[in-house]
């Protein structure tokens, strides 16, 4: 089965093997020879689909990729200056056999525009370390020659910690550096994979693949979810029930046998939902499943896009990048047999994924709008009663007057101690449920989604539509992130 198919819903795991080599080799079929043997054993060691990603200068990143495709392995191609600017390096006969080798490249991609030629490349050489796992290299070990040179670019893959495989051209020797931090499986993919591929086994194309396997994310963190702001709040009320139970017995005098063990229960109860929040993980597991779906909801709404970009590249993927890659290799490979109709695909953007996300945004703010509302208002009600209560008893003890024995107790002892109680526990809810962020965010959602929204209406071409939707969708997902990482702190505390 190819991996680009999928088997229940599960996601593969792509690895990626980068490159940079010199150019002049006294014995290219040799070196040929190393790099081969370099990416067998790799694929031998790791699961799952290696890519190679490198550029195609000549010498031994022409060789790089001549033995990654005669392997199978999927290319992208990280260009260090656009295809032009880049055949300047190459005699027309040369340029050919690139040209064609181009054309066979998964993606294709300039890594910079620096001013220079030589920081041009020197950019590319970092940009090929920052997103590979492993980085093969065909190195003699001198110093580089000048700026840009793979002396430079092993010196940063040192600095960054990356895996790296060095082949001597000379001796066509193999080592290894730094291999104790190589990730040959990925515990969060996995995890997601085994929720997602619960059910029967089926072979699924690739967009049916994700389209399950968001499915079965969204269905997951629907049923997991813990309503982690309600058990927050209602260990809040808890406690709050117990502070009266304790001020009604001082301010009343009583003296009830059930009054201590009422308010032990309720004390008990309060630490008992936060235990069981933090023990069952559930939390994080359901924030997890929901980051995962929302992600995989934005690769869903952008396939059938040419993907002329990788998905969301500027984006701190951390901890979820081998998701996102899965995502961007099944789309780009998919892209590449079938193209989409431009006014379809647009139409259909506009209706299923902003329209659909204007309403959602609209519905939270109708929610949480009211809610703020009235824990405002409980907030000021209860602190303009404790105040009134307190100039009530400040009255009374200075002038002295005689006043009912239970308006007494109520009034001057036991409201002045719950009444602040309550109104903090009013402003707690405000804070845990996050109000005057949400609301806030929600306004400003509606006001840049309608605007990308008339962006993408009037997009006529196929660049322009790509940038309009990632624009959109990195404020989408902007919004996705910032929830992930307000939910995780709080549980966390």
């Amino acid at each position: 089965m190819n991996s680009s198919d999928g088997v229940s819903g599960v996601l593969p795991l792509f690895h990626v093997v980068g490159f940079s080599g010199h150019r002049n080799l006294a014995d290219p079929v040799g070196v040929a020879g190393a790099v081969g043997t370099a990416l067998d054993t790799l694929r031998q060691e790791a699961a799952g689909e290696w890519i190679a990603l490198s550029s195609s200068a000549a010498g031994a990143d022409l060789i790089f990729v001549r033995e990654a495709l005669a392997r199978g392995l999927g290319w992208e191609a990280s260009l260090p200056l656009v295809e032009d600017d880049f055949a300047r390096d190459f005699t027309p006969d040369e340029w050919k056999e690139v040209a064609a080798l181009l054309k066979r490249a998964e993606h294709v991609e300039v890594a910079a525009n620096a001013g220079s030629r030589e920081e041009a490349y020197l950019s590319g050489g970092f940009e090929i370390v920052n997103r590979c796992d492993v980085l093969l290299v065909v190195w003699d070990g001198h110093p580089a020659r000048g700026v840009g040179g793979t002396a430079d670019v092993v010196t940063y893959a040192r600095a960054m910690g990356r895996p790296i495989v060095i082949i001597n051209p000379e001796t066509k020797l193999i080592r290894r550096e730094n291999f104790e931090h190589l990730r040959v499986r990925d515990e969060n993919l996995e995890f997601l994979n085994a929720v997602a591929g619960q059910g029967g086994v089926a072979v699924l194309g690739a967009r049916e693949t994700v389209a399950t396997f968001q499915r079965r994310m969204d269905e997951a963190a629907t049923q997991s979810s813990p309503h982690f702001r309600r058990l927050i709040g209602m260990t809040v009320w808890l406690h709050v029930s117990a502070t009266m139970i304790a001020t009604a017995g001082l301010a009343f005098d009583w003296h009830w046998a059930g009054l201590p063990w009422g308010k032990l229960f309720l004390l008990l109860a309060a630490l008992g939902v936060a235990v069981l929040v933090r023990t069952k993980r559930t939390h994080h597991q359901w924030t997890r499943c929901r980051l995962a779906a929302e992600i995989t909801r934005s690769a869903l709404a952008t396939w059938g896009l040419p993907r002329m970009t990788r998905l969301f590249a500027d984006f701190d993927w951390s901890g979820v990048e081998p998701l996102r890659r899965s995502l961007d290799v099944l789309h780009r490979r998919a892209a590449r047999k079938v193209g989409a109709d431009f006014d379809t695909f647009r139409q259909g953007y506009l209706r299923e994924r902003i329209d659909d996300q204007l309403g959602y945004f609209a519905r939270q703010e109708a929610r949480a709008v009211p809610l703020l509302a009235r824990l405002r208002a409980g907030f000021a009600v209860c602190t303009v009663l404790a105040i009134v209560c307190t100039l009530a008893y400040a009255l009374q003890q200075s002038f002295q007057w005689t006043v009912p024995y239970w308006v007494a107790q109520a009034a001057f002892y036991f409201a002045p101690i719950m009444l602040p109680v309550l109104a903090a526990a009013f402003i707690s809810l405000v804070s845990i449920n996050d109000l005057h962020r949400r609301v806030d965010r929600y306004r400003e959602m509606g006001i840049r989604l309608h605007a990308v929204r008339r962006e993408i209406a009037h997009s006529q071409t196929w660049s322009g539509l790509e940038r309009s939707i990632s624009k959109a969708e990195r404020v989408l997902l902007q919004e996705v992130f910032e929830w992930h990482s307000i939910t995780s702190f709080t549980e966390s505390h």
